[in-house]
């Protein structure tokens, strides 16, 4: 283990790293569109302003912006094929013919899913599961052409990520097998979803990509290796994956081949938490095949990796690819819930050249950066050349915007309360994500299910 010297504020990390600017975003989709930009305007702690209350009580946003409401959960889908589900979580956006843009939205419904994605023929792994995706195409102007299911009878879809050959990977966060909440198969697994035509991938496990409670993955566009990561509800939390495909870079379908699915192991460090210095840096990163990636017998992150153990971490969430690493999230660690330290988000990089690990941003009370509401979840790059962060917690939700400098602001507030006058509650946001010119974000209201498009000066 090497860890830097250097002592620097959050903002001058930020800034400096690589967490963000040239050739470095927080989605894959966009980390081409924005390389060496600098272009993007200087905003400060005040962002593009202070958010004007929405007449219509959905979404608040700077003067000068507007949103579209592009689906709601318990509309009737355009396809026919039933009603809009609920729970509304992680989302991409792809780039189609004539200016089109192709959006597939997880959506996270458990065994009790207020309105489920309907099953299909050939589109539905398991009858009893209620989670899934839909597909949306939207022409240039963001009006809705299509809105169909993209994949159903999969369970609790929380977030995933696209592939460099332009298909989803949605993520189950469960370890439920057949037998349990009604389920006829286990579940826990990755499946890819073709934006275009679903019915091109199906409704197919990528077993060997591992079981257990998935969250995100992000692809070496250069090896095709995929990294995942496991937001594990209790402790011991959850692990920092890699899968090595039989066949990288494959292309749709590719992942069915199989592979070899590792763990992340930094020696010394049992628990990522306690590492709080910006800067820190570890060079021995090592990779342990897992033992059973299917966990028949026990979940992966209680199996027996060997002398020297695995490294755990709580909350662990988004996962990009920037550049040449990849940048995975922690959103909170409490030390009350089992953590060996607190800290109210985390951002790594790990950089697979040099096999270095790297906390390149802490948030937090006891920082520079601090989000004024509770810890990051999804993340990407906007055109500002900074972040669009999803604010993970309660009270009132936000879309929080941090610039270069470090500086934090609020991009939009969502309106739906689904708590009551006395005490309210309000819809978290996710699935952040730019159309592929920039000109659009895309987001949701987890619930009430709502899909946002929003634009305005983005680039003012």
């Amino acid at each position: 283990m090497t860890t830097s010297g250097r002592i620097a504020t959050r903002r001058q990390v930020l800034a400096g790293t690589g967490a963000v600017g040239a050739g470095i975003a927080f989605s894959g989709a966009l980390s081409e569109l924005f390389a060496g930009t600098a272009a993007a305007q200087p905003l400060g702690h005040e962002g593009y302003g202070p958010l004007v209350p929405d007449p219509k009580g959905l979404l608040d946003l700077p003067k000068g912006f507007r949103y579209r409401v592009l689906s709601r959960q318990g509309d009737e889908l355009r396809s026919g094929e039933g009603k809009v589900p609920s729970n509304h979580d992680g989302m991409s956006a792809f780039g189609g013919r004539a200016g089109r843009v192709h959006l597939v939205r997880n959506h996270e419904n458990r065994a009790d899913g207020k309105i489920p994605v309907p099953t299909v023929e050939g589109l539905t792994y398991d009858p009893a599961g209620k989670g899934g995706c839909t597909a949306l195409t939207l022409d240039s102007g963001n009006r809705v052409l299509s809105e169909r299911v993209a994949i159903a009878g999969t369970a609790v879809n929380c977030a995933g990520g696209p592939t460099p050959w332009g298909t989803w990977l949605t993520c189950e966060e469960t370890e439920d097998k057949a037998g349990t909440n009604g389920y006829t198969k286990d579940h826990g697994f990755i499946f890819e979803v073709d934006p275009v035509d679903p019915h091109r991938t199906g409704a197919v496990p990528l077993t060997a990509m591992g079981r257990f409670q998935h969250e995100a993955i992000a692809v070496d566009p250069r090896r095709g290796v995929v990294y995942e990561t496991e937001d594990a509800f209790e402790k011991p939390f959850g692990l920092f994956y890699r899968f090595l495909p039989e066949r990288p870079l494959g292309g749709r379908g590719s992942l069915r081949a199989g592979g070899r699915l590792q763990a992340m192991r930094v020696p010394g460090v049992p628990d990522l938490s306690t590492i709080q210095d910006i800067g820190a840096e570890f060079d021995r990163v090592e990779w342990v095949d897992v033992p059973d990636p299917l966990a028949a017998g026990t979940p992966i992150r209680f199996q027996d990796f060997g002398r020297g153990g695995i490294t755990h971490a709580q909350k662990l969430e988004g996962c990009y690819w920037g550049g040449r690493s990849v940048y995975f999230v922690s959103s909170f660690a409490h030390r009350s819930a089992g953590s060996a330290a607190d800290h109210y988000g985390q951002v790594w990089r790990y950089d697979p050249d040099r096999r270095r690990l790297t906390l390149v941003i802490v948030f937090g009370p006891d920082t520079d950066l601090q989000l004024p509401g509770e810890s990051p979840d999804n993340i990407c790059l906007a055109p500002s050349g900074g972040l669009m962060v999803c604010e993970d917690g309660e009270g009132a939700q936000h879309v929080f915007g941090v610039t270069r400098r470090g500086e934090v602001y609020a991009m939009a507030r969502g309106r739906q309360n689904i708590g009551t006058p006395e005490e309210p509650e309000w819809g978290e946001f996710a699935g952040v994500t730019f159309s592929p010119d920039g000109d659009t974000m895309y987001v949701n209201c987890y619930n009430p299910g709502t899909t946002f498009a929003v634009t305005g000066p983005w680039r003012r």
